[in-house]
């Protein structure tokens, strides 16, 4: 069903030590949209990784958010719903995924704040000529490190992208062996993390929640 690496994040994706505490409060519709998802694994984000979202988006204030990876928009609803003068712009290469992303915005009463794209995530990034106080990476982990000079250019200053996956259900930390067909993937997320963490225009932290979130300042 799925063309990138995908593990059911019901019940999380790694077993981390702080994940017990790490629970995120969403309204009931938005948690009864994001349990169907669970029950067929669709890939949405888990509790750790959630809970952060939303304390960053908190925290940032954005007005303005692009999403990489809509899925069926249960991240990007939570980011709205805790950034009440936001617009979102996400995008989502699946069309199934995309319709029924827009069906909940719509049942959510996000739909007016939110411009969706059924794409690729690349082909929106080099054509958008937005800026963005937030920009969440949650989309094929390969193309991550061809992302990040361009996300770099849509971020405001001290604008925060935040990058999902990083740690790949452990297989980039040597938690968990790497299995032979996800080598490859794991050495350009290793990339990814190489060069956001070394660049100057960026201030970076790696955390060790979820599945492992890259969070940079843009200086």
């Amino acid at each position: 069903m799925f063309g990138y690496a995908h593990k059911n994040t019901d019940g999380g994706e790694r077993n981390t030590p702080t994940a017990a505490f790490n629970k995120p409060h969403i309204p009931e519709s938005i948690a009864k949209i994001r349990s169907g998802a669970f029950g067929r694994e669709i890939p949405v984000s888990d509790d750790e990784t959630l809970s952060f979202l939303i304390t960053a988006v908190r925290a940032v204030k954005p007005k303005n958010i692009l999403e990489l990876g809509t899925a069926v928009g249960v991240s990007g609803a939570a980011m709205l719903i805790n950034a009440p003068k936001a617009r979102l712009t996400t995008v989502e290469r699946d069309k199934n995924f995309y319709e029924e992303a827009l069906q909940n915005f719509k049942d959510l009463g996000l739909a007016d704040r939110v411009t969706a794209i059924c794409g690729d995530a690349g082909e929106l990034i080099q054509k958008s000529d937005g800026c963005f106080d937030l920009i969440f990476l949650d989309c094929a982990k390969v193309q991550y490190v061809k992302y990040l000079p361009r996300l770099k250019e849509l971020l405001n200053r001290g604008g925060v992208l935040i990058a999902d996956d990083v740690l790949l259900f452990g297989y980039v930390t040597g938690e968990i062996p790497v299995p032979p067909k996800r080598r490859m993937l794991v050495e350009h997320i290793k990339e990814f993390l190489a060069a956001v963490t070394g660049d100057s225009e960026l201030s970076t932290t790696v955390l060790n929640i979820g599945n492992g979130v890259a969070m940079s300042v843009k200086l």
